[in-house]
C-alpha cells in the first residue's frame, strides 16, 4: 500500500456562507468515517486560516534560526490535508474526489516517497 497526501490551498475554497460551510461539515466528517470504515484512513486536520500565526524553522545556514510567519511570503497557502494508505492511484482518486465533493473544492493528490527499509 502507497501513502497518499490529498490537500488544498485556503485560496481554492472560495468564499461561501457560515450556512454553507456548516453544511459541508457532516458531508466531511462522512468521508472520513468510510475511510475509516474501509481501512485508508492515516489521518486528515484542517489548518488555522491565518498564516501569520505560522512559524519557520531554518537551519540552513549552519546555525537553527526560529522565525514568527510563515517561511516565505506566498499568495498561496496549505488549508487542510488527509493522508490515506491506498492500494494504487485509481484508489487514491476515487479518495480525492469524495473529498472534493464533500468539501466542495478542489484537491490536489501527490504520492509519498516510499519509506526506507530500517537498517538491523
Amino acid at each position: 500500500m502507497t501513502e497518499y497526501l490529498i490537500y488544498f490551498n485556503q485560496q481554492w475554497v472560495g468564499d461561501h456562507s457560515e450556512e454553507w460551510f456548516r453544511g459541508r461539515g457532516p458531508l466531511a466528517m462522512a468521508v472520513i468515517n468510510e475511510m475509516k470504515d474501509a481501512g485508508v484512513y492515516v489521518f486528515a486536520g484542517g489548518l488555522e486560516e491565518e498564516p501569520e500565526k505560522a512559524f519557520s524553522a531554518d537551519a540552513t545556514s549552519g546555525t537553527l534560526m526560529i522565525t514568527d510567519g510563515p517561511y516565505v511570503e506566498t499568495k498561496e497557502f496549505l488549508g487542510g490535508f488527509t493522508v490515506v494508505e491506498a492500494p494504487d492511484d485509481e484508489a487514491a482518486k476515487v479518495w480525492a474526489g469524495k473529498i472534493a465533493e464533500a468539501c466542495g473544492w478542489p484537491q490536489e493528490v501527490r504520492r509519498f516517497k516510499p519509506q526506507p527499509k530500517a537498517q538491523r
